[in-house]
């Protein structure tokens, strides 16, 4: 099978922006400070432009990991057309988050943690940095974004 060519910097940053726009699901990656093993798990989100909103447990692994360290990885999309975004998270509970912010990630993604026993967090994970590809032949042009700045515009 012959791959799509490759895309220049400025179509995989629309297609990116794009893909964030209407993807719901991530895999997101933490782990502790103290060096315990990594987590992975998929989690859905919503992007507002400048920020993924995530949720998840409290308690769990993956919601300790985001705490105590503030950051994540996140990938969106398949193997064959992946987003790669490495960001800072700030946990927001959900008596802080604004109401607008909890209608529109409970309405696009179909999981409202409000409504939950167990004590969930938010986060929104702000991108530093972000990289894309879809074959083998899109190795060079993959880094979007740098320090939190995307390196053309979207």
């Amino acid at each position: 099978m012959t791959p799509p060519p490759a895309r220049s910097v400025e179509q995989c940053t629309e297609d990116v922006l794009r893909r964030l726009e209407n993807d719901v699901d991530a895999w997101v990656a933490t782990a502790a400070p103290d060096g315990a093993v990594p987590h992975l798990v998929p989690l859905s989100f919503v992007w507002d432009g400048t920020s993924l909103l995530i949720a998840t447990a409290a308690g769990s692994p993956v919601g300790r990991g985001l705490v105590a360290t503030g950051r994540a990885r996140l990938g969106v999309g398949s193997a064959r057309d992946v987003v790669l975004i490495e960001g800072v998270a700030q946990a927001v509970t959900p008596e802080d988050l604004p109401e607008e912010d909890a209608e529109v990630f409970a309405g696009k993604t179909g999981f409202d943690p409000r409504r939950l026993a167990d004590r969930y967090l938010y986060f929104r994970v702000v991108p530093r940095r972000v990289q894309a590809w879809r074959e083998e032949n899109e190795p060079h042009g993959r880094e979007l974004m740098r320090d939190g700045r995307w390196l053309v515009a979207g």
